[in-house]
């Protein structure tokens, strides 16, 4: 799994900065040793789905999500492959040592950590294009709880149709709050009509995104 450079700095905040040594040697420590304490895993699985003014049911389910965004989202998709992927507990416990022992360092491993999880979410994402392709269908970015208006509330419903403890061990904190932390859930959706790029060439979550204040917005789009 490629853990870029570039992505661990945006989340750590760095806009064209010139590293120092130290700083440059502490990201390259980091970056080995997420890649040895990390377990990837994740489930995916297809649905047919429809839309019901700014719901949308998953067939075959008791599935329904109440959002204008995500309608919006996966308004031209007839199916939606819904996801869940994680880093594993070590990675929590590896940021909790360092957060009581060397925060500048539990700082750097959780920027590593956070692009790790997105690159985990690549991957599956591109198994998942390659099985909608079969299909005849395109694909739309993905897109978690906590954008826009969809709540953090369905992480319930989303690990228990993909049976995410079980599977995964994945779990939810009284907040909703998953466990292990560096985890992600999300919706893709599959269209028959090709998905339109932004001006950039990539089909950017963000621009659809109301969190005008988000720091990763601030300092730039990616297109995972």
């Amino acid at each position: 799994m490629n853990i870029e450079k570039n992505e661990v700095l945006r989340y750590l905040g760095y806009k064209d900065q010139v590293l120092d040594e130290g700083m440059e040697r502490l990201i390259q420590e980091c970056l080995a040793e997420i890649q040895t304490i990390l377990k990837k895993n994740y489930v995916y699985q297809i649905f047919d789905i429809e839309r019901q003014e700014d719901s949308i049911r998953f067939k075959g389910t008791d599935l329904a999500f109440q959002s204008r965004d995500l309608s919006r989202h996966l308004g031209k998709s007839d199916k939606c492959a819904l996801m869940a992927a994680t880093l594993g507990l070590e990675v929590d416990k590896r940021l909790a040592y360092y957060s009581r022992l060397n925060l500048t360092k539990g700082i750097v491993l959780d920027a590593c950590a956070t692009t790790a999880i997105e690159a985990l979410c690549d991957e599956v994402e591109e198994e998942v294009r390659q099985e909608a392709e079969k299909a005849g269908y395109c694909l739309t970015s993905r897109y978690s709880p906590g954008y826009g208006d969809l709540s953090i509330y369905y992480q319930k419903d989303i690990i228990t149709v993909l049976q995410a403890y079980s599977r995964l061990g994945l779990s939810l904190t009284e907040d909703y709050i998953m466990l292990p932390r560096k985890s992600v859930t999300a919706f893709i959706g599959w269209q028959r009509e090709e998905v339109q790029a932004d001006k950039c060439g990539s089909v950017d979550k963000c621009s659809g995104c109301d969190k005008k204040n988000c720091l990763y917005r601030k300092w730039g789009k990616r297109n995972g």
